[in-house]
């Protein structure tokens, strides 16, 4: 299980090619490959994405094996509209998966780089 790395501003597509030629690069040379890059434009693009909540909601679905939105809802005590609206903005961020209808975080650490 690798860790997921997130980069706030800077010049994202510059980064995002350098990134792809080192993983190539390594894959080249028969290293396992096995990494997630994601970046965000701004700290106020990141802050509205990784809330309090919703990092509570990571670190629960990390744990534990949740089959629907609705499980999680009530195993975390939240409001099932509220819980929807946080899953789907991690799962579009690519901070959750939700593949075959169970809710995954499949990484132990979310690495963050921030550009001054």
């Amino acid at each position: 299980m690798s860790d997921v790395k997130i980069t706030v501003g800077g010049n994202i597509e510059e980064d995002a090619s350098r990134l792809f030629v080192d993983a190539w690069h390594r894959a080249e040379r028969g290293e396992p490959v096995h990494e997630r890059h994601l970046a965000f434009e701004s700290w106020d693009a990141l802050a509205r994405t990784l809330t309090g909540k919703r990092m509570e909601l990571l670190r629960f679905v990390r744990r534990h094996e949740v089959g629907s939105v609705r499980a999680l809802a009530k195993a975390l005590g939240r409001d099932y509209s509220n819980v929807h609206a946080d899953v789907q903005a991690l799962t579009a961020a690519g901070l959750l998966d939700t593949a075959g209808g169970n809710l995954r975080a499949d990484y132990d650490a979310i690495e963050t780089r921030i550009a001054i």
